[in-house]
């Protein structure tokens, strides 16, 4: 396993990347740390027979989660990833995008041994996270630097592979874009995210819109960002 490649050559939807590596029709899915389900939506709408569990630890997500009513394939629960609360053996397949990394560093083993327990047997697990590299990740650290909690997410994945918890089935590197029509849409939707609480200063804010700024100039706001996706299965015994 490695935490991220000399090259990177694919830049495509992530969509396009679970779409291809996994087969999803006629699944039990949980997805850990659904966010908006923007991605959630894709996954139901996609193919046929898919039933999906959708899991958000942010309060205030969740209960916006909870409004949407096109979706009745899809159950909205609000949870973390360290206590799934559904019986062992129930999943053909558990999604975690650019989620991992936020949960505490003291609480990443017990999660992928949660994840072990509700996947059956020949389940697999795909986690995809973002490499720190690159501009967006620029903008990002100069006021939340990821780099550790990245770092100790991967090093808990490979910990799993390596006891022999789990098999690594593939891994696979590609970037997304992330587009930003100006400073305030960078604002709302990073800075002001609500599963962070980041309180800037006048001082770091201005750091951050400078910036982010410089960059947009040069890429009129499409940040090109790596990302890893490790595939795990569970043993079939």
């Amino acid at each position: 396993m490695q935490i991220k490649p000399a090259h990177i050559d694919r830049t495509c939807p992530e969509i396009e990347i679970f779409e291809t590596i996994l087969s999803l029709d006629n699944q039990q899915i949980l997805e850990l740390g659904c966010g908006d389900a923007s991605l959630t939506r894709l996954i139901a709408n996609g193919g046929e027979h898919r039933s999906i569990i959708a899991s958000e630890v942010d309060s205030i997500q969740h209960q916006k989660n909870l409004l949407i009513q096109d979706l009745p394939n899809v159950h909205f629960i609000e949870a973390g990833c360290e206590n799934i609360p559904c019986e062992g053996n129930t999943f053909d397949t558990i999604l975690m995008f650019k989620s991992l990394h936020h949960v505490p560093t003291q609480l990443l083993d017990t999660s992928l041994q949660e994840i072990y327990r509700v996947l059956k047997p020949g389940g697999k697990a795909y986690i995809s996270e973002p490499i720190y590299e690159g501009e967006f990740n620029e903008v990002l650290r100069i006021f939340h630097d990821e780099e550790y909690v990245r770092d100790s997410a991967f090093n808990a994945i490979k910990k799993s592979v390596d006891s022999k918890v789990f098999n690594l089935n593939r891994e696979v590197f590609f970037y997304t874009e992330y587009i930003f029509e100006n400073f305030q849409a960078f604002e709302d939707r990073v800075i002001g995210a609500t599963h962070s609480e980041h309180q800037l200063s006048e001082e770091l804010l201005h750091k951050v819109r400078w910036k982010f700024d410089r960059l947009f100039s040069q890429n009129q706001g499409v940040f090109k960002i790596p990302n890893r996706v490790d595939l795990l299965q569970k043993p079939d015994s």
